[in-house]
């Protein structure tokens, strides 16, 4: 019988190195709010381009972002939503991959902004209609939300408003219902349920005097169109949506895939302005889709295309992470060596997520052996082994 293994909840100690701990990740996807970002200079400048055109001049505006796998196309739209995320005057979703189709990606663009983010959208639009309608001046959701619980302004008197207003903005006096709904204790789950397109019954869906469902894509792309009025209607800026993995649109039937691609031309269509939309997708497909599908190509009409990493960018990179747990100003590379790089860049060919993988697990066996480098020796011995 073979000896059990051991666990144990100790952790490895890595001063030798300076370090306070293992900098890179254990397993190399990217963090919802990347502090490294480590792409290349010339798809840094074509997506801040794309994104200041939209934020200087509300115009919509898209972009498809290309590379193989493991090129950091993930990387590059998280850490392009944890920099818009820090404006007051914009609203963005990530949308891990596209589904079945469009409403797949609505729904998780509405799970991304998530129940609170409605519910506070719901209030702030109640409270601008409470300052055209009341004596009241709100400055925000919150103070909102206290003066509805503390009977200051009572929903009676201004529900029957918002909804008005609401309906004349985004012409689509359902989702108005159900957005207003959103501050109702006893319908907020219902409610929540309908905007994201997860389906509620007949009986809630009468409750909230609601006469259609948010089944399909047409009604995703109007649902999406009607949220984008009404945060415009606020003075919001513009809507960003970041899908990823576009490249399994071609897993699906070409019928769903000529659909998805027709709902979001339609979008696009619907809006010109306050949206942008980035793309993150695998190059083979997006040629399949300029060539296929011009009418949905022809909309976005811009891509940057992700390369593999130079030595001079592993090496940036790799430093990068090492400063974030270093305990000194010391600056470079080390424990890696160089000829260790070397060795590490051959095997991952400038795969950044091989790359980050293979410099996270050579750091952790070295410390665990008391090895004072990882040099191409070591690197060897433990390629060697896997």
């Amino acid at each position: 019988m073979s000896e059990a293994f051991e666990i144990s909840d100790e952790e490895q100690s890595y001063e030798q190195y300076g370090l306070n701990d293992n900098p890179f990740p254990y397993s190399p996807v990217p963090a919802d709010d990347p502090e490294i970002y480590c792409g290349q200079e010339h798809v840094t400048e074509k997506v801040s381009s794309t994104v200041s055109t939209v934020l200087s001049t509300g115009r919509s505006r898209h972009l498809v972002v290309t590379g193989k796998y493991g090129n950091g196309k993930s990387h590059t739209l998280k850490y392009t939503r944890s920099l818009v995320r820090d404006r007051d005057d914009v609203v963005v979703g990530y949308v891990a991959q596209p589904g079945e189709g469009f409403l797949d990606i609505y729904h998780e663009f509405m799970y991304d902004l998530g129940f609170d983010r409605v519910q506070d959208i719901a209030y702030e639009y109640m409270a601008s209609v409470a300052s055209e309608i009341t004596d009241k001046d709100p400055s925000g959701p919150e103070e909102m939300r206290e003066m509805v619980n503390n009977g200051e302004v009572l929903l009676s008197e201004l529900v029957p408003p918002t909804v008005k207003r609401l309906s004349e903005v985004t012409r689509f006096a359902d989702f108005a219902r159900a957005l207003v709904h959103m501050v109702y204790e006893d319908t907020n789950l219902y409610a929540w349920q309908w905007i994201t397109g997860e389906g509620i019954r007949y009986e809630q869906r009468k409750e909230m005097e609601i006469h259609t469902a948010l089944d399909d894509d047409t009604m995703g792309v109007r649902a999406f169109t009607a949220m984008k009025k009404a945060l415009l209607d606020l003075n919001y800026t513009a809507v960003f949506v970041l899908v990823d993995e576009f490249e399994s649109i071609s897993r699906l039937s070409a019928k769903k895939e000529q659909s998805t691609l027709n709902s979001i031309r339609h979008l696009m269509d619907q809006n010109s302005d306050g949206l942008c939309i980035l793309f993150g997708c695998a190059p083979e497909v997006w040629q399949e889709v300029m060539s296929e599908y011009h009418a949905f190509s022809e909309r976005i009409g811009e891509e940057v295309s992700l390369r593999p990493l130079t030595d001079e960018d592993v090496y940036e990179l790799i430093e990068e992470y090492l400063m974030t747990e270093r305990e000194t100003a010391t600056e470079g590379i080390s424990p890696f060596t160089g000829d260790g790089m070397e060795l590490i860049l051959g095997r991952s060919q400038g795969n950044i997520r091989q790359i980050l993988s293979l410099c996270s697990r050579m750091l952790d066996s070295a410390a665990a052996e008391g090895e004072d480098t990882v040099d191409s020796e070591f690197v060897e011995q433990e390629l060697e082994r896997s």
